[in-house]
């Protein structure tokens, strides 16, 4: 019997022909870019009307929950100014002078990327207030007796920033931005589209069934679908034919504990906590984060958003609190109001 473990070098072929295929997932411009219409449609005036002056587009600012694609736009929005783009994070800019390294990199028109902008450190985000509105900063050079400052001159640039946290951007740094766009959950449609899109790329075979309930299942976010796409696809293959079908996909996220409505283990223990201990609430988040061994940032970014805006939870000056619809979803009677 052959030997089916695949060599080293066969292994990295394979991750690195994935690695391939996942970047042609992303689209490189507007008209390939599936849902956020309304977005897609003012950035393509604003675009324009900058070309035509050529001057560069104002600064953006991408907010919304996770996995929405708005480090997509950022590149799509590069790509249509043909621009080149520099990518960094909040997180990764420690200091000004970290700052004033990436903006001396940049060329006239250039789009500097930051992503989780709102984890910026405050003396570098004072340093970004006049890069973005004169093109200009001034920083402190030399030690403590013989520091001077300096006045440096900056081209043009796009700045677009990305936060799942917009409340938590200072005001001075949001006012800055001209462009303000609120990434929105995508329905249905537009989620069935791209994941027929996704399986088109990795050539498996899907019907519409089975792409319509992978796309139920997936929160209303792309970068969900397509990772529900490839675990059905691997079931698909292994358990059957290889053809994502309805059963294939029912099957499939039944076994990853992916409900009806995409609700996976951790939203169905949030909301079986919630009622089992707390009677349906209020409860703090804070509290609800201990209880299930998660932390309090990945709750509020990552889960409560889709739950609150599926009619699962309401929010309240007490606290979260499980509603009706959250009740009935998992079968428990509902009794009024916690306590």
């Amino acid at each position: 019997m052959e030997n089916d473990k695949l060599t080293s070098g066969e292994l990295q072929s394979y991750e690195n022909e994935e690695i391939a295929v996942e970047r042609t997932l992303r689209p490189q411009y507007l008209n390939q870019y599936i849902g956020q219409d309304k977005i897609k449609e003012q950035l393509d005036i604003f675009i324009k009307a900058a070309k035509m002056r050529e001057e560069s587009l104002d600064h953006v600012l991408l907010f919304g929950p996770p996995g929405l694609g708005k480090t997509t736009m950022a590149f799509v929005i590069a790509n249509e100014l043909g621009v080149n783009i520099k990518q960094t994070s909040g997180p990764a800019i420690e200091k000004a002078g970290d700052l004033v390294a990436i903006l001396n990199e940049l060329e006239a028109g250039d789009v500097l990327f930051i992503d989780e902008i709102h984890r910026l450190p405050m003396s570098v985000e004072e340093v970004l207030y006049s890069a973005m509105e004169d093109f200009y900063i001034d920083i402190m050079i030399g030690g403590a007796d013989a520091s001077r400052s300096v006045h440096l001159e900056l081209p043009p640039f796009t700045l677009i920033g990305a936060t799942t946290r917009a409340g938590m951007l200072s005001n001075p740094l949001r006012a800055r931005f001209g462009i303000n766009a609120h990434m929105a959950y995508y329905d249905l449609e537009d989620l069935t589209e791209i994941v027929t899109r996704t399986a088109d790329i990795f050539e498996t075979a899907i019907t519409g069934d089975g792409a319509h309930e992978i796309a139920r299942r997936s929160r209303g976010t792309p970068r969900i679908a397509n990772r529900l796409f490839k675990r059905v696809r691997d079931f698909a293959q292994i358990k059957g034919t290889g053809i994502v079908n309805d059963d294939m996909t029912n099957q499939a996220l039944t076994m990853l504990d992916v409900d009806g409505s995409g609700l996976d283990y951790i939203d169905q223990k949030i909301i079986k906590t919630m009622i089992e201990m707390y009677n349906g609430g209020p409860v703090g988040l804070g509290t609800l984060a201990v209880n299930i061994s998660e932390e309090r940032e990945t709750l509020e970014d990552m889960y409560e958003p889709y739950l609150i805006q599926s009619g699962f939870l309401i929010r309240t000056r007490q606290g979260r609190r499980v509603t009706p619809k959250g009740y009935e979803h998992f079968g428990y009677v509902y009794t009024g109001e916690g306590k």
